[in-house]
């Protein structure tokens, strides 16, 4: 997976532990900086409809 060019978010600044993604064709690789031999993988639609939700506050009892 290290032919991946990983992106991570800007607002992570120098940080080591972050959330890299990279992109091939239709397939979505993430992964965490501070462990990058796990990765996961999904796709732009999948990614998009969780993006969404998270967005909407679907997900927001997980970190009460």
């Amino acid at each position: 997976m290290s032919q991946y060019a990983w992106q991570k978010s800007s607002f992570s600044g120098t940080n080591a532990n972050c959330v890299e993604i990279a992109t091939d064709g239709d397939l979505i690789y993430i992964r965490e900086s501070d462990d990058p031999s796990t990765i996961i993988t999904t796709t732009r639609t999948k990614l998009h409809a969780w993006i969404r939700g998270a967005k909407a506050g679907e997900f927001d009892h997980f970190t009460a």
